[in-house]
């Protein structure tokens, strides 16, 4: 990866004639930018070895929803696309005796951001069509596979503005959300949705409640613990990396991404899911592949917090070790939204006349907006491109529809990159 740190600072002094004729369009779109802006660029042919434009490679800047690219990108790494994130349930009990369940029922999670009740109901559909009519011992809620920081500002230093998120355990129902019936005034209630406080205790009590309903009998009360090793599972709801990924990076998914964060974490440290295992695992990503990383300050997994710093080099060189790695490339290149059609970017670069093949991730603050992907051109060639762009003068709009103009023009080049 040394290779575009090379690239970007070389090339970029000797561009060949198409090059020239690309940047001069490109500082055409820019010329509009207002000068108190802050903005990194680079743009590059990663077969051809060629960076077509590079403005402030490796000046750190805030990422916004870009800092997704890293999460997914080391997840599918250190992970693999076929990796289950599941919800199981665990018994203590030796056996099943005349239809009892002789032991505690553990309710475990491993950071499965998109379990609801459906998925829950299912497990215990399991458990009846096993036979079992009633459980001598407690529900036992686990959250242990991450730490037990659940809100954003434990993790994260001097985080003073952040976007409300629900609390990040490994046990997760409902994106730990609930319907609550409150009172307003004499005989005036309405219904609100509330995060839970507690996951694993009100977890717990759910499936304590569903069991009652499904006629299954529990003997002992619900809580919070630890899933003994010697337990056996016995029910189970999971779903694959790649499936996961696709809805983080297509929809942008805070929540998901944040539980994400968190497994890389769990796995790299065999410890405990924590945002200081992932940002570790993260930054070692970094270093080990060459990627450049210099000022990289990656404190969460979604980018909402404006903590994170990270160049447009940096998330160049990310997606160029992607590219050229035929393990990964497809489930990570498929996880991203496509312009003009699905996720972030369906409203984007529609109205073009000519066919933009992009796919990319979007991020957007107040005063930050980036576009991070993979542009296809029509002789074949792919380009890596990587744009932020801090702002105090106009609007996020304005910024994304500059993006979307240098894609539109790089995607409407007739002559050939390199030649």
């Amino acid at each position: 990866m040394k290779k575009l740190i090379l690239i970007i600072i070389v090339v970029g002094n000797f561009l060949s004639g198409s090059a020239q004729t690309i940047k001069a369009e490109i500082e055409s779109i820019l010329k509009k930018v207002p000068p108190q802006s802050r903005y990194g660029i680079v743009i590059l042919n990663p077969m051809k070895e060629e960076t077509l434009y590079v403005h402030n490679a490796n000046v750190p800047l805030i990422p916004a929803s870009n800092t997704k690219l890293f999460t997914t990108a080391v997840a599918v790494y250190f992970l693999g696309p076929d990796y289950l994130i599941s919800t199981k349930f665990f018994s203590d009990a030796n056996n099943v005796d005349k239809r009892k369940l002789n032991g505690n029922l553990y309710i475990k999670g491993y950071g499965n951001g998109l379990f609801s009740e459906t998925d829950l109901d299912k497990l215990i559909d399991d458990l009846k069509r096993k036979g079992i009519t009633e459980i001598t011992g407690n529900i036992v809620g686990d959250d242990t596979f991450f730490d037990d920081n659940y809100s954003r500002q434990d993790w994260i230093e001097d985080e003073t503005k952040t976007v409300s998120l629900p609390p990040v355990s490994a046990l997760i129902l409902n994106k730990n959300k609930h319907v609550v019936r409150k009172k307003v005034r004499r005989k005036k209630y309405k219904f609100v949705t509330e995060f839970f406080s507690d996951p694993p205790l009100q977890i717990a009590e759910i499936v304590f409640n569903k069991l009652k309903e499904s006629s299954i009998y529990v003997n002992g009360v619900y809580k919070k613990g630890t899933t003994p090793k010697s337990a056996k599972e016995i029910a189970g709801h999971s779903i694959k990396l790649k499936d996961y990924l696709s809805i983080v990076n297509k929809r942008s998914d805070n929540f998901l991404a944040e539980c994400l964060f968190k497994i890389i974490g769990a796995v790299s440290s065999g410890k405990e899911g924590s945002s200081f295992y992932a940002a570790q695992t993260i930054n070692k990503f970094l270093y080990d592949n060459d990627i450049p990383s210099e000022g990289t300050k990656i404190v969460d997994g979604s980018g909402i917090s404006r903590n994170n710093q990270v160049s447009v080099g940096a998330i160049a060189g990310l997606l160029e070790k992607i590219y050229f790695d035929i393990r990964y490339f497809d489930t990570f290149y498929n996880s991203l939204s496509t312009a003009g059609e699905d996720g972030t970017l369906r409203n984007r670069m529609k109205k073009s006349d000519i066919d933009v093949n992009f796919r990319g991730k979007t991020g957007t603050l107040n005063g930050a907006s980036s576009v991070s992907g993979y542009l296809k051109l029509d002789n074949g060639d792919d380009l890596i491109i990587s744009m932020i762009f801090e702002f105090s003068k106009k609007s996020n709009n304005y910024y994304r529809e500059v993006e979307d103009k240098i894609i539109e023009k790089l995607a409407g080049f007739k002559n050939e990159p390199g030649k």
